[in-house]
């Protein structure tokens, strides 16, 4: 049995603190800056006016001028999210993730653990993301509970099982917070469970995302009515989104990809003033330089990084990067991160630097021809590693001129640790 883990319009509790002011009235995430004027999640009041995700800003305020805009918060929501997924991940659970506020598991290798069946994997879930106080059955030790800033985000989490991927999503959409929802076991069941459902819940599968729409103009509403049409009439009409969307109505998914859990390394910075310019390339120098100076990276070289930043006016900016090869050469990395800086929508009052795939550990090949300069340069590296060793990572530092015009001195220069 897979179990889906799901939380309801999660980057809207998150951006707006809570799932307490979503019901203080009509909610929605405001269009992301420099971007189009598209809303995000809206909150069940928003939606009763008829404002949806992906609505244009003047037609949503026009069908609802009591509607309050929500800045988006997409660094915040990678962090909740982070953690929650560690959480399940601290019960044994192989987790995979799409999106944030979507996750699956396998629960065989759990129910021996938790009682002996599927309903003691969901009641271990449940107490680690927050949910629930209840004693555990069968004596399982309960998780380790999450702070109360972030169990509020897991709360009022849906969960559902069955066994495939997609049918589970079907089942925790229909699940209540304290009420989980369990699909039938089958094919001839499980599709007839599937089959009254609504073809809008393909929408939160990449592949077929795009389908629902395209399939109510034929009218085609439910998965039955999709599950019983031609499987050649849906590959020559959607190709293979349509044949993938067939499968799906009828129970048959893909088998799960689990991600592989990683150690967490960022470095974290805090700007005096707003930031721009000069000063804000040298802040992320400043935070490169530290990052690959940091003992817990233990010469490894890095393969994806995360670029966050605190906007002054309110709300986060996020953006992933990934290297063309593993690098552990601060030149090449601030070469590489400052042109995303440019992407920016105001000036950033907090800017965060985070590991988000390490790559092989960094070798030191041999040089065809042994050159004196070389060697002294191999050699002053092992001396700085000694040194670091000895007396810790400020042991051998260099001065960066962070804002050479200021009237402050503090603010001039500063120090960053120094690779040879």
């Amino acid at each position: 049995m897979i179990v889906c883990v799901l939380l309801p319009r999660f980057e809207l509790t998150v951006a707006a603190g809570g799932r307490e002011a979503l019901a203080m009235g009509p909610v929605a995430l405001a269009p992301e800056l420099g971007r189009e004027q598209l809303i995000g999640e809206a909150s069940a009041a928003a939606e009763a006016y008829g404002v949806h995700a992906g609505l244009r800003l003047g037609e949503a305020l026009a069908r609802c001028p009591r509607l309050r805009l929500v800045a988006p918060d997409p660094a915040g929501v990678a962090d909740v999210w982070e953690r929650l997924v560690a959480a399940l991940e601290g019960i044994g659970a192989a987790v995979e993730t799409a999106r944030p506020g979507a996750a699956w598991f396998d629960a065989r290798g759990l129910r021996r653990l938790y009682g002996g069946d599927v309903g003691g994997v969901i009641a271990v879930t449940r107490a680690a993301l927050g949910a629930s106080a209840r004693p555990l059955p069968g004596g399982a030790p309960r998780p380790r509970r999450l702070a109360p800033a972030l169990a509020r985000f897991g709360a009022g989490a849906r969960i559902g099982a069955a066994p495939s991927r997609f049918a589970a999503l079907a089942a925790a959409s229909r699940a209540r917070p304290r009420r989980p929802e369990l699909a039938p076991a089958g094919p001839a069941r499980l599709a007839a469970y599937l089959a009254p459902l609504p073809v809008a819940l393909l929408g939160g599968r990449p592949e077929v995302a795009a389908l629902p729409e395209a399939l109510a103009r034929f009218g085609v509403a439910t998965l039955g009515e999709l599950a019983a049409l031609p499987r050649a009439a849906l590959a020559d009409r959607f190709g293979a989104p349509g044949v993938l969307a067939r499968d799906l109505a009828r129970g048959r998914d893909t088998p799960l990809r689990p991600r592989v859990p990683g150690e967490r390394l960022e470095e974290r910075l805090e700007l005096p003033e707003a930031a721009a310019g000069p000063q804000l390339e040298r802040a992320l120098g400043l935070l490169v330089d530290r990052l690959l100076a940091r003992p817990q990276r233990r010469g490894r070289m890095l393969r994806a990084v995360v670029l966050s930043a605190a906007l002054v006016g309110g709300g986060t900016w996020r953006a992933q990067v990934a290297f063309r090869e593993p690098l552990a050469d601060p030149r090449r990395m601030r070469l590489v991160l400052v042109n995303r800086l440019g992407e920016l929508p105001a000036p950033a009052a907090v800017l965060r630097l985070r590991v988000e795939a390490f790559g092989p550990p960094a070798g030191d090949q041999r040089s065809l021809l042994a050159e004196p300069a070389a060697i002294r340069l191999a050699r002053l590296r092992e001396a700085v590693r000694q040194a670091r060793v000895a007396a810790g990572p400020d042991a051998a530092l260099r001065i960066l001129a962070v804002d050479p015009d200021s009237r402050v001195p503090e603010r001039r220069l500063a120090l960053t640790p120094w690779e040879p």
